[in-house]
């Protein structure tokens, strides 16, 4: 069986990001980017496929673990009837570098533990050359093991370095109280000369450092604090650092349900949730990372803007083709492993909409915009105005047929709305007298073609009377007030319709309309929107009980997944999910307004 997917944690240094699991294995690590290919590939196979193993050599060890304040420094105790040992795990912040610290502090007695580093690049698929070798310097000699393929090369440092066995490097030692052992992976060209060794001491303090301010940059004081925190250090932590980029998720393939196809990569950059990422980041007094992504956005849908894609690289590069790895069986045997996303060339019209609230948002928490942006801005809503009568995708990249999904219709309602404040409220130019034409067609289109009388519900589609839970958003955009009897005749058919033991589905699969075989789980960010569905109609008795229990379920270091089994009691799908969390946010502070509770700290 597969390490639990709740079993793991994740490492970051804002350029990308490691799974570590309880029991002290990286499993996952791709460097130095996000979407580059992965050194450590276990997660979606076997230990042969690349992982970094410290642990107790004691399988029944009692471990327990923990971040250090609000940072990403991993603190895992393991005891045994021997002794008890620290691990000390992070990824350095603020360097330049693509570094992953181990620390081993020996607390009592003496635990015999087990050091493996197995490098795979490529996924999993290139075994590299190794070597030792002896690092002189002008203040130390250090004797360093390195691992190199193509372009990428690795260098394992440490006081005690493992030995080969069989394409591995293993060893098994003893730490005892008192004793400190100090172990560093970095990654670097493999044209260039091996860097010099970590000021280690130094790089923790500072990683921790740099985190807490972060923290302390929101001003959210409402309920769920703590969840609300951890979930804005997540997104901060999915954002890379140089471009501005938001990926979805850290991982590639987790599955949505085990042994199934509906097996996908998010390394990537979605319009769309990155937009959602910066609204609740804006909710909680950030405002530098929306300008941050707003210039990283100018740059890739730069030039036609018939050319924008919903997805784009870290960099803002377009190309992601999808490619299936025959030689990495899938976690949990889910096959295929998927590479790339031929979602990038569909058509979802919702994300305009999205992109032009949360920079709608950011003019009201005072970013100015620049000539540029706002042109871009403009330039994308006319053309929004030539083609928004056409079918799309939908928000979950639908791969069957082409159709009038509601929710993307809604969107477009927003994006002119959005389009009509920033000339209104904020002095900007546009053909605002066709934007308030159009803005009322796609509304009356939306309440009477998008809506069921005889259900008293909005639909997914046009053509149909099933519901999608992508429409418990229609009141947070303005569409229609929280407490419309429409909307809480949607709110009740989504009850009835999508709830799996009190969690939200995205919509049926049964139905056929995603053109693809198996099922899913509940999708964690549709139960937040229910929450704030619920915060927004009123009922907050509903809302405070289901944010307890969707707060509950995040893993011990308050991390959450894209999917959730209540019967298994798991998570599922790719993780740490930038959706969940930035859905958690939003939750929190919808709540908070409806309960009368502070939201903001004074600044």
């Amino acid at each position: 069986m597969p390490t639990p997917i709740e079993d793991y944690a994740v490492l970051g240094d804002l350029g990308t990001a490691a799974l570590v699991s309880r029991r002290g294995s990286v499993d996952w690590l791709c460097l130095p980017r996000f979407d580059s290919r992965a050194c450590f590939s276990a997660l979606l196979g076997t230990p042969e496929h690349g992982r970094w193993l410290i642990a107790p050599a004691d399988p029944d060890a009692v471990t327990t673990r923990r971040y250090v304040g609000n940072s990403f420094v991993l603190e895992t105790t393991h005891e045994t009837p021997t002794g008890r040992v620290r691990v000390t795990d992070l990824m350095p912040l603020g360097d330049g570098r693509s570094d992953l610290l181990r620390r081993i502090d020996g607390l009592e007695g003496s635990v015999r533990m087990v050091h493996e580093w197995t490098v795979r690049f490529n996924y999993g698929r290139t075994r590299p050359w190794v070597a030792r070798h002896t690092d002189d310097r002008e203040d130390h000699t250090d004797e360093i093991i390195t691992a190199i393929a193509g372009p990428d090369m690795l260098v394992l440092r440490g006081a005690r370095l493992p030995h080969a066995q069989d394409g591995h490097h293993v060893d098994e030692f003893d730490v005892a109280a008192g004793e400190t052992f100090t172990f560093s992976t970095t990654w670097f060209r493999s044209h260039d000369e091996i860097p010099p060794p970590l000021r280690v001491r130094a790089r923790i303090r500072e990683t921790i450092m740099r985190s807490e301010e972060y923290a302390a940059r929101s001003d959210y004081v409402g309920p769920y604090a703590d969840a609300v925190t951890r979930s804005l250090l997540v997104l901060r932590g999915l954002t890379h650092q140089e471009t501005g980029g938001i990926v979805a998720a850290a991982t590639t393939s987790l599955p949505e349900e085990f042994g199934g196809e509906r097996n996908w990569d998010y390394r990537f950059c979605w319009l769309r949730d990155a937009a959602l990422t910066l609204e609740a980041l804006l909710g909680c007094g950030y405002v530098e990372e929306t300008a941050l992504w707003r210039d990283w956005l100018l740059r890739a849908v730069a030039g036609d803007p018939e050319d924008m894609q919903i997805m784009y690289r870290v960099d803002g590069g377009r190309d992601l083709p999808e490619r299936v790895l025959e030689h990495l069986p899938g976690y949990a045997a889910s096959r295929p492993v998927r590479v790339g996303n031929a979602a990038v060339d569909q058509r979802q019209t919702d994300v305009l909409g999205e992109v032009l609230i949360s920079l709608d948002h950011a003019r009201s928490r005072g970013l100015e915009e620049n000539d540029d942006s706002w042109h871009l801005q403009r330039a994308l809503v006319n053309h929004l105005a030539d083609h928004w009568e056409e079918a799309d995708n939908g928000l979950w990249e639908i791969r069957g047929p082409l159709r009038h999904f509601t929710h993307s219709r809604a969107m477009v309602w927003a994006a002119f709305d959005r389009a009509i404040r920033a000339v209104e409220q904020h002095g900007l130019d546009g053909p605002v007298e066709q934007w308030r034409e159009l803005r009322e067609r796609v509304r009356e289109e939306v309440l009477s073609k998008g809506f069921d009388a005889g259900r008293n519900t909005f639909v997914q589609h046009y053509d149909t009377t099933e519901v999608d839970a992508s429409l418990l958003t229609l009141s947070s955009i303005g569409l229609v007030d929280g407490d419309d009897p429409r909307m809480l005749g949607t709110i009740a058919a989504v009850e009835s319709d999508l709830m799996r033991d009190g969690l939200v589905m995205r919509y049926r699969t049964d139905t056929g309309v995603d053109g693809l075989a198996g099922d899913e789980h509940p999708f964690l960010a549709c139960s937040f929107w229910l929450v704030t569905a619920y915060a927004n109609a009123g009922m907050t008795t509903e809302a405070t009980a289901l944010m307890d229990r969707l707060v509950s379920l995040t893993n011990d270091v308050g991390l959450l997944s894209e999917e959730y089994d209540p019967i298994g009691k798991r998570m599922v799908g790719n993780f740490p999910q930038a959706f969940s969390h930035l859905t958690l946010v939003g939750a929190a502070l919808a709540l908070a307004k409806a309960t009368g509770e502070a939201t903001h700290a004074a600044r």
